[in-house]
């Protein structure tokens, strides 16, 4: 019994136990909510990459998600092909009273999408630093799509479902905000070519990642 208690899984739980109870305590206190621009005003042009539509979330959708602010759109690379590539962002300015960020993982197969692979991606981005994102392929008949995601909360880029619920933990406790964000790309697997939507994806993310963080609360 001693042996466990010590152990690196009884630490990890009793820092996350403490983290909860700070957490609720935090509750009592009035959340400090960031503003920021709206989503929508994120530009057409994103480097090399254009405007291509805008899709409507649906009612249904927008109910089962409570994000405080959404983006949907298309845009292409006439110079890397045809393929368009998806943005997703849901948007939470608090993720108290039950509102908080749907994985991927479990909405995806929900639209009839199987998973083939997943895995972690490291992206070097412009300004020369590294994140580390969800990279998923999945299918649905005949069709692949490659899926990468990650969680943004101020600063910080967070793959992991449990690290991102433990730093929103923290920063509850630190700084009495739990704002963050769900940041979705997909792009269709052409010709069973998952290298190249790979390419295609990180070459948009590279595009967008500094222009999304300046409608992100920092």
């Amino acid at each position: 019994m001693l042996s466990f208690l010590k152990s690196t899984p009884a630490k990890f739980i009793t820092i996350l136990l403490l983290l909860q109870t700070a957490f609720l305590y935090s509750s009592v206190r009035p959340e400090v909510l960031p503003s920021n621009a709206p989503l929508m005003a994120l530009p057409h042009q994103l480097g090399s990459w254009s405007f291509f539509r805008e899709d409507a979330v649906d009612q249904e959708t927008q109910d089962v998600l409570k994000a405080d602010d959404l983006l949907y759109r298309y845009y292409v690379d006439p110079a890397q092909g045809r393929s368009t590539v998806s943005l997703f962002v849901a948007a939470f300015r608090s993720q108290r009273n039950g509102k908080a960020p749907h994985s991927p993982k479990n909405c995806l197969p929900g639209s009839g999408w199987t998973q083939i692979s997943n895995g972690l991606y490291p992206i070097q981005l412009q300004s020369g630093q590294t994140i580390e994102v969800n990279r998923y392929i999945v299918a649905h008949g005949e069709e692949r799509s490659l899926v990468m995601y990650w969680y943004q909360s101020r600063n910080r880029v967070v793959a992991d479902e449990f690290k991102a619920k433990f730093w929103v933990m923290a920063d509850a406790l630190r700084l009495n905000r739990t704002d963050t964000a769900l940041v979705r790309v997909v792009t269709p697997v052409v010709d069973g070519n998952e290298e190249q939507a790979t390419k295609l994806a990180t070459s948009f993310i590279k595009s967008f990642f500094q222009p999304l963080h300046n409608y992100l609360p920092a």
